[in-house]
């Protein structure tokens, strides 16, 4: 599960790494909690376009979000059959920026915060204690959006993380970590139309 992450990176940086249109100002987060506004990058009329959405995302079929539980995170082993997210999946996928995720390892009755990021240079995820202050840049989670409208024609748009099972390098930490969607990939995930 993601149930908390980051994002230092500059908007510049996150624009030149996804490639996105907007020109957004938006101060680092170091500790970004679901139902906060997340920054997400979707494609629209074949060009990235950077969107804020809430983090939970709620299906355009519920009634009253209000009774309904809060979706932050979406299996990705199961994310086309299950029912709150098989319509974003075919039609509705976004890369969400972040420096690293936030993961806690119960040890002597205490939880202990470890945050993932990238090792520094090879995009991929290892651990750290918490404000080690070692990084190798942002990455994109992959990551679903939903536009729900109410009764009375309000909107509101929010997104999930896909996650997996961990790899080598947290998986004693945590048994799951969200989805990575490297740069050579990113059109290839967000191109809802030629990949179902």
């Amino acid at each position: 599960m993601c149930g908390r992450f980051a994002i230092k990176s500059s908007p510049d940086h996150l624009r030149r790494l996804l490639g996105f249109v907007e020109r957004p100002n938006f101060p680092p987060r170091y500790n970004i909690a679901p139902m906060q506004p997340i920054p997400i990058v979707r494609l629209d009329n074949g060009a990235r376009h950077f969107a804020l959405a809430r983090w939970g995302l709620i299906p355009s079929w519920v009634k009253d979000p209000r009774a309904f539980s809060l979706l932050i995170n979406a299996r990705g082993e199961s994310v086309n059959d299950k029912p709150a997210f098989r319509n974003a999946m075919k039609r509705r996928r976004c890369l969400i920026p972040a420096d690293g995720f936030y993961e806690w390892q119960e040890a002597g009755g205490k939880k202990r915060p470890y945050v993932v990021r990238p090792k520094s240079g090879d995009g991929k995820s290892g651990k750290g204690k918490s404000g080690d202050g070692k990084s190798g840049g942002p990455i994109a989670f992959a990551g679903l959006w939903e536009c729900w409208m109410g009764p009375n024609g309000e909107e509101m748009e929010t997104a999930a993380i896909i996650t997996t099972q961990a790899n080598r390098d947290i998986a004693h930490v945590h048994d799951r970590m969200p989805v990575i969607i490297p740069p050579d990939k990113f059109d290839f995930w967000l191109d809802c139309n030629k990949n179902h």
